[in-house]
């Protein structure tokens, strides 16, 4: 999978993303607790889309929100949506660019299997972690619909949701491991700063 071929999947994607939305308010309310979204928070959304989770950072009283998506399209939109000074969206690649951290919440919300190496992302994104911070890779679905729903046109951009003991692995390497769900209705790993 190259990361020319997810932009420009997304970039296609993007003019109806927020019409085809799927959200789940009490599944993003557990995903925001888990990952101590609290007021003040220096947040980074990692692979933003066009800002689906930005309203529920600044609804939590978030100080700044920093986001970042490879695909152009998206953040064009995002951009258009939050014009608030607290808030910077960027494109590029989350695992190459300098992202300005350090940051109380990290989050990868419904974008995980699009990375290409998910252990270079949670080490670059854990050393951007300030202390006390949370990082969080989470989905509003469980793993195998998420796995169902990129079958198709989407198996070209998605590696597939890797189990969530394979991801806590992974984070035990960066972060100290503070919560996993896995369940029929949604899939979350979050990891504590260890320092």
């Amino acid at each position: 999978m190259e990361t020319k071929t997810v932009q420009e999947f997304f970039d296609k994607l993007a003019p109806n993303w927020d019409a085809e939305m799927i959200r789940d308010d009490e599944i993003i309310r557990v995903i925001l607790d888990e990952a101590g979204m609290r007021e003040g928070a220096r947040v980074l959304d990692v692979a933003c889309g066009t800002g689906v989770l930005i309203p529920d950072y600044l609804a939590r009283g978030a100080s700044s929100v920093t986001a970042i998506d490879l695909s152009p399209e998206m953040v064009k939109i995002a951009q258009a949506k939050f014009p608030q000074e607290n808030v910077t969206i960027l494109c590029g690649d989350a695992v190459e660019a300098e992202l300005g951290g350090p940051f109380d919440v990290i989050m990868v919300y419904n974008a995980f299997p699009h990375f290409t190496d998910p252990d270079a992302l949670i080490r670059g994104l854990a050393s951007q972690l300030a202390p006390g911070g949370t990082l969080t890779v989470a989905h509003g679905m469980s793993r195998r619909k998420i796995d169902r729903h990129h079958e198709g046109t989407a198996s070209a951009v998605s590696n597939g949701l890797m189990m969530a003991e394979d991801l806590t692995a992974i984070f035990a390497r960066y972060t100290r491991l503070s919560a996993v769900i896995s369940n029929e209705k949604m899939y979350l790993v979050t990891g504590r700063c260890k320092s």
